[in-house]
């Protein structure tokens, strides 16, 4: 069967649920080595209207595409296939190393445990850059519908000037990278950083952002802290209930969901009416179709 083919099927399948944002968790971190050109490829082969996705920053001021600011022992080889010694106390920081530094290690081969099904294969961590040419590509030779990009940015205010840069150096590398390759109508900024979305809201008022949540604390005490009502509420599946899910709608914020990966649980988001579903298993949506 022909790729394309594929996707219209996919496509065809999501029908069922047309108003659910369906988001690949660092492109399909459940079957793919996360965060890498393969992850995100497959994501669209499955046909996920958005790729979620985590960025860092390089000792070379790159935007890279990795959820933590240091290269992990547990699914990724150093330099020459060599172990990453997991025992010391610092691992490899990507804000200390170069671009090209950062492509002398594999995470992918290692595989991860925590994801049994994942294919193991040499994999990297790419530019933003790399990621947006690859999907919009895709797109255009596979006549799929445009992708959107859902966007972490991955700071902390105990990692400023060590992991990252100061969080409006940040932001603004990011936004230039995205503003050169992809329209903002197909972007959101999302992060647990309050900071970086106040900033945003100020310097770059048309961007829509999304406010990351993995406490309990009243959403209304959120959005009071943050200061402004986001575009988007994106809190873990499991602090979500109806009646925050009915607050949100009211006051005009969509609700999008992390990171779902049963077909039990998301048929129970969206009973309770989310917008949007984020998971590393894209592959259940075809499983979780045939069941209505």
């Amino acid at each position: 069967m022909k790729i394309s083919t594929l996707i219209l099927i996919l496509l065809l399948n999501m029908d069922h649920y047309p108003d659910i944002d369906w988001q690949g968790h660092r492109g399909c971190r459940g079957i793919m080595p996360e965060n890498s050109l393969q992850a995100f490829e497959k994501a669209l082969d499955l046909g996920v209207k958005t790729l979620e996705m985590d960025v860092v920053i390089s000792k070379d001021g790159e935007v890279i595409v990795s959820h933590d600011p240091w290269i992990s022992p547990d699914f990724c080889f150093g330099p020459g296939e060599e172990p990453i010694d997991s025992n010391v106390a610092v691992w490899p920081n990507i804000y200390q190393l170069t671009y090209q530094e950062i492509l002398e290690y594999d995470c992918g081969s290692k595989g991860n445990t925590k994801f049994p099904d994942q294919s193991k294969q040499r994999a990297y961590k790419p530019r933003l850059a790399d990621v947006f040419r690859m999907a919009e590509k895709y797109c255009k030779d596979h006549r799929r519908n445009e992708i959107y990009y859902n966007i972490e940015i991955k700071s902390n205010p105990e990692w400023d000037g060590i992991y990252h840069p100061d969080y409006y150096d940040f932001s603004d590398l990011v936004y230039k990278t995205i503003d050169a390759y992809v329209p903002w109508k197909r972007v959101n900024i999302q992060s647990f950083d309050h900071r970086i979305l106040q900033y945003y809201h100020k310097m770059y008022p048309d961007v829509t952002l999304a406010v990351l949540e993995e406490s309990d604390q009243d959403v209304e005490e959120v959005i009071e802290l943050l200061g402004f009502k986001p575009e988007i509420y994106s809190p873990h599946f499991k602090l979500l209930k109806p009646k925050k899910v009915k607050w949100l709608h009211d006051n005009g914020i969509k609700v999008i969901v992390w990171t779902v990966n049963t077909i039990e649980d998301m048929e129970k988001m969206i009973e309770i009416g989310v917008d949007g579903i984020i998971t590393d298993y894209p592959n259940l949506i075809e499983d979780l179709s045939r069941e209505q």
